[in-house]
């Protein structure tokens, strides 16, 4: 099946079946336009798309993929050294971006896009192991890597979410999420196009915009939820849809009870990374649960080993590293066999850094990274999560993050960086040891004004310490 099936098979004639900040095209058009930027660039290996929120991305996307082109998102604010990295590590042909955008890419040619331009082409559809994207990531340890994903792997996602979800064409799915990650472009924009819905992107994700925009289907990061939750009216505004969907970082109970208070929903937590996609999400038909993401989707496996790869029994209680197998994952980091082979292990398995636990009835919990959120101290093994959500349960922390800092005597002590409303330390590390083992209170906490995020929420913890 071809991976736009909807768009290739019944391209919705709604004329605003797609809409971006606020300018809208039909599904027959948008095609029409991606088959122009398809005959221009048809041939070529791989093109870079500044990925602006615009309609021109999604045209430039399509139009690729359209073409059987590999398509490389670059963010829009990217600096200068980020944009180069990307530029000459993916060895692009070409850039598209919108027609009279800043071309600052060097000595590349630029394709302009321009949704006046139509084409009635139909261009082969390439086999389903052909990369589709090329997405970088974060570059928190060291220069961004690109990942290979394929056809094959993002229609299998796509097509588990919709199981999971009851995704149908008759969703109206709604965010503003940036359209250079998984979140925002594979799930928010491919999504659509594969499932026949219609979709509004908001622009930037402000609480009215989602209240306004009837979706029944939307999707936001923590920090979209929990200003949601901050202006009652809009969340309430939300109660008319059917599904409120997180991910890119954990969401607070706080927020999650929040909502089901002022909005009636119950939020879908769901777990990926850029290298494997969706894998695991809570589904319509089962109860959510705070704190939890869910099962795998069709034809994902997963499971828990220690340190030294022996397994951990899924008891909802004993922590593991999280591996992960099945259809979704990339083929690998564009020429980085060294990557490659740090978390590819056999079998198939993929290593994906992450700790987590698994109840008895598979249901998955996410504690946070290895390498800063499984806490090593005086013997015991800490999950940094288990003691966030404590801090967030006192009725003064807003915001809390918690590592292991280096210490002589106990090999990690927990250390609590937290946002909160007149809260003293040693008040919060009391509240923590009564509600926890006493072993798992923080030893410090520093009070901040905000805890370091970046564009999808998620707290750098390696500006703390």
């Amino acid at each position: 099946m071809a991976l736009l099936s909807a768009l290739s098979h019944a391209p919705n004639e709604h004329p605003d079946a797609i809409r971006v900040a606020g300018r809208a095209i039909s599904g027959a058009d948008l095609w029409e336009s991606a088959s122009a930027v398809a005959d221009r660039i048809h041939g070529l290996d791989r093109v870079a798309v500044v990925a602006t929120a615009s309609l021109e991305t999604v045209v430039g996307v399509v139009g690729g993929l359209l073409a059987g082109v590999t398509v490389v998102p670059v963010p829009p604010d990217a600096g200068p050294m980020e944009r180069a990295h990307i530029l000459r590590d993916s060895a692009v042909a070409a850039v598209l971006q919108p027609e009279g955008g800043p071309a600052e890419v060097g000595d590349l040619p630029v394709v302009p896009v321009s949704l006046r331009d139509r084409s009635a082409s139909r261009h082969p559809e390439p086999p389903n192991d052909h990369p589709a994207l090329i997405l970088y990531t974060s570059g928190t340890t060291g220069l961004p890597k690109g990942v290979l994903l394929s056809r094959r792997a993002i229609a299998a996602c796509l097509d588990g979410l919709a199981e999971a979800w009851h995704w149908t064409p008759d969703d109206l799915l709604v965010h503003g999420l940036p359209l250079f990650h998984v979140h925002g472009l594979v799930l928010g924009v491919l999504g659509p196009l594969r499932v026949g819905s219609r979709l509004d992107h908001v622009g930037r994700p402000h609480p009215e915009r989602y209240a306004a925009a009837g979706g029944s289907l939307l999707f936001g990061v923590p920090t979209v939820w929990s200003r949601i939750c901050a202006e009652p009216t809009a969340a309430r505004a939300l109660r008319r849809a059917r599904l409120l969907v997180s991910g890119s970082a954990p969401l607070s109970p706080a927020v999650f009870d929040g909502l089901h208070g002022l909005a009636g929903h119950r939020v879908v937590e769901r777990y990926g990374m850029t290298e494997t996609l969706i894998t695991v999400s809570a589904r319509v038909d089962r109860p959510r649960l705070p704190g939890t993401v869910g099962w795998p989707l069709p034809e994902v496996e997963t499971r828990l080993v220690d340190e030294h790869g022996a397994a951990v029994p899924a008891d909802g209680m004993s922590l593991g590293e999280l591996l992960v197998r099945g259809p979704t994952l990339c083929d690998g980091y564009l020429d980085r066999p060294d990557a490659d082979a740090a978390v590819r292990l056999p079998g198939g398995w993929f290593r994906t850094g992450d700790i987590a636990t698994v109840a008895p009835d598979g249901r998955h919990r996410i504690v946070g990274r290895a390498s800063t959120d499984l806490i090593k101290s005086g013997g015991y093994r800490i999950g940094a999560g288990e003691v966030e959500e404590a801090l967030l349960a006192h009725p003064a922390v807003r915001e809390a993050a918690v590592i292991g800092v280096p210490d002589d005597e106990l090999g990690q002590r927990v250390t609590a960086y937290v946002v909160a409303d007149g809260a003293a330390e040693p008040e919060l590390i009391d509240f923590v040891a009564r509600q926890l083992a006493v072993h798992k209170r923080p030893r410090r906490v520093h009070l901040l004004d905000a805890l370091p995020r970046n564009a999808l929420g998620k707290v750098q913890k390696s500006l703390l310490g």
